[in-house]
């Protein structure tokens, strides 16, 4: 198998993974120092667990929250991915209460992958705008 076919299917097991919060995925297709930034917190979180708690994160303001890979393009070191998101709002989330509306939105992430096949780095494109329209907070 090529890289570029390893890649995409690497990002068809990540989706698995975000989706179940899968702590054995994670560790399997996240390199350990890989960094992860969100707005959840001031510090990068690092690795499987890091990116996982991104997820839990965004879990606690929707409970049901899904990403679906809608479209992919890859490459030998890195694959980026369009993704429709989906969830309701039925939790607090950065501030704001539950409105129980349910959201759709499309977000695009850029993922690095070492020679290993290891996810390095998630470049996420502004995503947070359509949440926030979503639940009516812009």
């Amino acid at each position: 198998m090529n890289l570029v076919d390893r890649n995409k299917d690497l990002m068809k097991k990540f989706e698995t993974m975000i989706n179940t919060a899968d702590e054995k995925l994670a560790d399997e297709l996240v390199a350990s120092d890989a960094p992860f930034y969100t707005p959840a917190s001031p510090e990068p979180l690092y690795g499987g667990n890091g990116y996982l708690s991104v997820v839990h994160w965004m879990r606690k303001g929707f409970s049901d929250v899904q990403w679906h890979i809608t479209d992919m393009v890859a490459d030998e070191d890195r694959v980026a991915v369009k993704w429709n998101l989906t969830g309701t709002h039925d939790g607090e989330f950065i501030g704001f209460a539950p409105t129980n509306k349910k959201i759709s939105v499309c977000v695009m992430n850029f993922y690095y992958f070492n020679k290993e096949g290891k996810v390095t780095n998630d470049i996420a494109a502004e995503g947070m705008i359509g949440i926030l329209r979503g639940i009516g907070a812009m």
